[in-house]
């Protein structure tokens, strides 16, 4: 699994089109954690609600979308503000070791868990041995 970064990109074909988003757009951070049945991506998206969350896969591609409300109303009249409300945007290029159909995602506390389970046949496996 790698992160695309346009800034990077060393040849023609590499460069992918940019997506253009209205108003602030923040990459969530990432751990990614692999188990011998699946990876686990656990990405930091703090004000998302389940609602507010989009994951798609598509020609190998993994993308995570999260929306976040506003805390105050529009013309809310600050006295200091520090805490930066926007979207969350991060896509991962998927191996094909990843069965496609079978990912699943859960947010909780502000945490968005994918589980991306391996293609069956590149599980690690125990063999038998028999006594002779």
């Amino acid at each position: 699994m790698t992160t695309h970064d346009n800034n990077n990109a060393c040849c023609a074909q590499d460069v992918k089109p940019e997506r253009v988003q209205a108003g602030r757009t923040y990459v969530p951070f990432v751990d990614i954690v692999e188990t011998p049945e699946e990876l686990l991506l656990l990405a930091d998206m703090p004000g998302v609600s389940s609602e507010g969350v989009d994951v798609r896969y598509e020609r190998g591609e993994l993308t995570i979308r999260g929306t976040v409300k506003p805390r105050q109303e529009a013309g809310t009249r600050y006295l200091r503000r520090e805490y930066g409300v926007g979207d969350f945007h991060r896509a991962f290029t998927i191996g094909e070791g990843i069965d496609a159909e079978k990912i699943e995602a859960e947010l909780k506390d502000g945490v968005l868990t994918l589980h991306l389970p391996k293609v069956r046949a590149l599980r690690p496996r125990k063999i038998a041995v028999k006594p002779t």
